[in-house]
């Protein structure tokens, strides 16, 4: 049984790292990215150089940030307190996406199952229309947009579905041969997991370039090209954040850094994986399927 003696001894062991302007630089990164979206969107000349800065502020924050905690880690500092601490942020934080998530998907079944269909009956409904000639129908541009190929669902996207899929069982994998310390299946693991995140952005990059050069399906496509930009860009901003932790993890379990004990970084990116894999399920059926 533990007494109180034990526990205020636990208790001052707890690690507290000392105050660091990292936040601050992370935030104006992220200003500076969302700036230069909305310049570029706007076509505004510099947004792109705007984006660029941010990028490479957020890039510079995070791998000089993540490095001290790596350090800190390797030294010793956490300890079981800490790294309960560690589980709940990340459930957190994971919580946190979901809600980023939800409201993309809400605002597509506000568009497809409330807002397209009521302009589109407004005449048979109310005796008048704003645009007589809108059929109210999903995909859609809206009235007088530009038309379009609406994006189909065999093909690219289910394989990409497939790609994603076999991430998830290879990085399961890799945390088996973690836990029964069996270092080459998890460095295997993760190796096949990065491989596929890779491919599967690869895949994506082409994905965008045929759809704006061959089916007109553009960010100015109306709601249709609205949504399935915003929804599927930023799956893939995920992943491509996701395939960069999971990276350093690699290099990481290469290094010897994680014991069958002792590896809640390693928890941590698979939890995200597995989030990104669900969302892109969800987002499989109701932007490219149905």
């Amino acid at each position: 049984m533990k007494t109180t003696t034990d526990h205020a001894h636990s208790t001052a062991h707890y690690f507290v790292p000392e105050p660091s302007l990292y936040p601050v630089i992370l935030s104006a990164g992220m200003f500076l990215l969302a700036l230069g979206f909305i310049q570029m969107l706007n076509d505004f000349g510099a947004g792109s150089w705007v984006m660029l800065a941010g990028t490479a502020v957020i890039l510079t924050v995070l791998f000089a940030w993540f490095g001290k905690v790596i350090g800190e880690s390797q030294s010793g500092a956490y300890r079981d307190w800490e790294d309960r601490s560690f589980r709940h942020g990340m459930i957190w934080f994971i919580s946190t996406e979901v809600m980023f998530f939800a409201a993309f998907f809400g605002a597509l079944f506000y568009v497809r199952v409330l807002s397209v269909p009521t302009l589109g009956g407004m005449e048979a409904a109310h005796g008048f229309s704003l645009w007589p000639e809108f059929a109210g129908t999903w995909p859609t541009s809206g009235p007088g947009g530009a038309p379009f190929t609406p994006m189909g669902a065999w093909g690219i996207p289910a394989l990409n579905t497939a790609l994603l899929l076999s991430s998830g069982a290879t990085i399961t994998w890799a945390h088996w041969g973690l836990l029964r310390d069996n270092r080459r299946q998890l460095i295997l693991g993760l190796a096949a997991t990065v491989l596929l995140g890779v491919v599967f952005l690869g895949f994506q990059a082409w994905e965008y370039h045929h759809a704006y050069t061959e089916l007109g399906l553009t960010m100015g496509a109306g709601a249709y090209g609205a949504t399935f930009f915003m929804l599927t860009g930023f799956h893939g901003f995920h992943v491509t954040l996701g395939t960069i932790m999971l990276a350093v993890i690699l290099l990481r379990s290469i290094s010897g850094h994680f014991t069958a004990k002792r590896h809640f970084a390693f928890e941590g990116v698979a939890w995200y994986w597995h989030f990104v894999d669900v969302v892109w399920l969800i987002l499989f059926v109701f932007v490219y399927w149905v």
